[in-house]
């Protein structure tokens, strides 16, 4: 099973569809709320040299955005 770990916003309507597209899939992840956590906004920063989010990190590769085919790909989902 792959780490992934999710860097969202509450507001963010790209987060909340790449959550729900995590959903369909029973992908399972770890959420951080970067709006209300330094330490991760700080972490997201450095990994992806940008402060848009989403930003997905699947086992160390990065997507920044809603990316429906790169996130299947990355999942191995067919």
């Amino acid at each position: 099973m792959s780490k992934v770990t999710i860097y969202t916003t509450p507001t963010c309507v790209y987060c909340k569809m790449t959550k729900a597209f995590f959903k369909e899939h029973n992908v399972a992840y770890e959420e951080k709320n970067v709006s209300i956590d330094a330490a991760a906004r700080d972490e997201m920063i450095a990994k992806s040299n940008q402060m848009g989010v989403p930003v997905t990190d699947i086992d160390g590769q990065l997507t920044v955005g809603f990316d429906k085919e790169r996130l299947s790909k990355l999942l191995h989902l067919k």
